[in-house]
């Protein structure tokens, strides 16, 4: 089946966290929030007017196909066996990190990650009243990586647990399996566990990288880590919130199970199906995507680049384009732009000051509009 990625649904008035929420005006193009603009896959639209059409919305469970397909494809795509005990299914990807930073150590304990990230790292470390430790990317041939000599001297004796992000948001960054293997090797010296957000993993767009699962690198590093997983972002559907959470240690597993036990809900029967069907179903939809995201990606790489004072480095993963302002005399680019009618997210709500990320998983026509907006606010601001 063919999918016209170019169809403009209108979003406004859905109650849209991306769309609706700051009450723009509508000449106003949004491209904060990480969802895409596309129709859901044919398959997980059928899925839901099947369960909806039911018409009981009761407690649900997890069927088995859903877990011996994730079991499936986690090995088949990334050479992970994982077993069906390992896996705690949650609500969403951001509970799954606070639910890490609670269960993990003990107040006051140490929890480290890397700067600028997707801000729920951060929060979810002031949550849990864990001391933050942080090391900033590094640019280095053309993308963002690790300083791992800062990491390996930040790490104190109450480090109980990295925080990683791998596809890198912001920044779309894929970890090759040496920079992971050396994160791993710190890690271990130092007993600390890895909560690895892979949230991103199947949207990679450089077809030359391959996404290693942290856990996937050893047994050791397998035995201290907790992985976490969903199809909400490849698939558009993050407001179903089915996401999961892969803890091969059983100690590690019981507290990170007890603790979210307290915080966060079970899913619904909508959910599960959603993620069912979009992993087993979604194939060619799928494929269609990341050849149309890629399109976007290079549009947008070289329009940003040829704009004075912004720098955007090529994205191997995501649809999130983390564009570098800091060489721009103007000092405030999100509130210029949103003048003048693009809405983006200032880096700074990823402590990553002197940044603005924008959304390009939309159809083409709207990027293309969306640039010209940035290119004409930039230059009417040059001339003046």
């Amino acid at each position: 089946m063919q999918y016209n990625f170019d169809e403009i649904i209108d979003r406004r008035g859905t109650d849209s966290f991306k769309w609706d929420f700051w009450g723009d005006d509508k000449s106003v193009i949004p491209m904060p929030v990480a969802d895409m603009d596309f129709r859901c896959p044919e398959p997980v639209i059928e899925a839901m007017r099947l369960a909806t059409e039911h018409g009981i919305y009761g407690y649900s469970i997890c069927s088995s196909e859903l877990v011996d397909l994730v079991i499936k494809q986690t090995f088949e795509k990334y050479n992970w066996k994982i077993e069906k005990y390992w896996i705690v299914w949650l609500p969403g990807m951001v509970p799954g990190i606070t639910s890490a930073c609670h269960s993990v150590g003990k107040t006051d304990d140490s929890i480290m990650t890397t700067l600028p990230v997707y801000h729920p790292f951060h929060k979810g470390i002031d949550h849990a009243n864990r001391k933050m430790i942080s090391s900033y990317l590094i640019e280095k041939n053309g993308r963002y990586t690790l300083n791992f000599d800062e990491i390996e001297r930040s790490f104190d004796s109450k480090t109980n647990l990295f925080l990683l992000c791998n596809p890198y948001n912001p920044g779309g960054t894929v970890f090759t399996e040496p920079e992971l293997r050396k994160l791993s090797e710190i890690c271990l010296k130092n007993n600390t566990i890895v909560c690895s957000d892979e949230i991103h993993c199947e949207l990679i767009l450089d077809k030359t990288q391959k996404h290693i699962p942290y856990a996937a690198l050893s047994k050791e590093a397998e035995n201290l880590s907790i992985t976490l997983l969903s199809p909400s972002k490849t698939y558009n559907i993050a407001g179903m919130g089915c996401s999961f959470a892969v803890i091969p240690n059983a100690e590690i597993r019981a507290n990170f199970v007890k603790t979210k036990s307290g915080m966060v809900p079970e899913l619904s029967r909508h959910a599960y199906l959603a993620a069912l069907s979009a992993y087993r179903d979604c194939g060619d939809w799928y494929e269609q995507l990341i050849d149309y995201l890629k399109i976007n990606h290079d549009y947008l790489l070289e329009k940003i680049n040829a704009i004075p004072g912004l720098k955007m480095l090529p994205h191997q993963a995501t649809y999130l384009a983390w564009i570098d302002c800091r060489a721009s005399p103007i000092k405030n680019m999100q509130e210029l732009l949103l003048k003048n009618g693009v809405r983006l997210i200032d880096g700074s709500l990823f402590k990553g000051e002197g940044f603005v990320r924008l959304n390009f998983a939309c159809p083409f026509s709207v990027l293309k509009t969306a640039v010209e907006r940035i290119e004409k606010a930039i230059a009417e601001y040059d001339q003046n």
